[in-house]
């Protein structure tokens, strides 16, 4: 079991992670609304995650989520769809 403590730093860029994490799904709109955010400001956050995930990397010496992923290398395509989940809203009219 590894008990080493994160450093700061590494502290420090996990919370602003999660705290873009949770401004991003805050500011996404319902079904059928136009998003607030615009084009623009949606690259410069997932270059902020970009970045995040790189500093986290050279940090722990671990990948990070982006390249920690698995790749399907058989030629085959998975055999899987994406979910779309839709944010209900809390007012009921």
């Amino acid at each position: 079991m590894n008990t080493e403590v994160p450093s700061k730093e590494l502290r420090i860029l996990r919370q602003m992670r999660n705290t873009l994490g949770n401004i991003v799904k805050d500011v996404a709109p319902l079904a059928g609304q136009q998003n607030p955010l615009t084009n623009g400001t949606m690259q410069e956050i997932k270059d902020c995650f970009a970045l995040i995930s790189e500093r986290e990397q050279e940090l722990t010496g671990k990948p990070g989520p982006a390249q920690a992923k698995p790749h399907n290398t058989g030629g085959e395509q998975p055999n899987s769809s994406a979910l779309n989940f839709v944010k209900l809203s809390k007012n009921k009219k």
